[in-house]
């Protein structure tokens, strides 16, 4: 079973996603989970990749950033999530190429058919038909005062070229992620509330 969770900066996915692994590993079932944006990954490749496009001085072009995510996307799927789902286990992502589509694409306007075309073309069909795909999302206050706090021991994220950007980008981002979530049909989750509400609400769908 494949689990994805997106949704924008500050709703807790990485947080839900480590619920959702206890949740079935308390099952006895056996989960893979990681994020495609590369943090917190034990692989020193995919950490330096993750290092370039959240600890730099986040100079680099928008183009290269779609691109150095698809490394890393493509990477875990093929080093953790295939051999995982060859051998009948569980694998939870935090974020997929929608994140892309939407940061990059609708974001910062770079073609949504080049976006579309190098993911089709690089990963996988069965990558792009999760199981289980949930899109957790926030108020704009909620969310302003989540990502005015969050902080990470490697570097700072709020420094990050997109979690630094102001209410109108974000609620752009918002608008995106709603519109896509309509159109490829994924369930939204109010990702308001304690960590415990937030994660009943998403067992309801899982």
């Amino acid at each position: 079973m494949h689990i994805v969770i997106e949704g924008q900066d500050g709703t807790g996915k990485d947080t839900q996603a480590k619920k959702i692994k206890e949740y079935f590993e308390a099952q006895g079932k056996k989960v893979v989970a990681y994020s495609e944006s590369g943090t917190g990954s034990d692989d020193d490749f995919v950490a330096e990749i993750a290092k370039l496009n959240y600890g730099s001085k986040q100079d680099i072009g928008n183009k290269t950033r779609v691109l150095l995510y698809l490394v890393n996307r493509y990477e875990q799927w093929r080093k953790l999530a295939e051999p995982a789902l060859k051998n009948g286990d569980i694998v939870i992502t935090t974020r997929n190429w929608f994140s892309t589509l939407i940061y990059e694409g609708y974001g910062a306007g770079i073609s949504r058919s080049f976006i579309t075309k190098v993911h089709k073309d690089t990963m996988p069909s069965h990558y792009f038909n999760p199981d289980k795909m949930i899109l957790l999302t926030l108020n704009e206050e909620e969310q302003a005062k989540r990502l005015g706090t969050q902080t990470d021991k490697k570097w700072d994220r709020k420094q990050e070229v997109w979690k630094s950007q102001g209410n109108e980008f974000q609620r752009k981002i918002n608008a995106a992620y709603l519109k896509v979530a309509k159109e490829y049909n994924i369930p939204t989750i109010d990702a308001s509330g304690t960590i415990d509400e937030v994660f009943e609400r998403i067992k309801n769908v899982l």
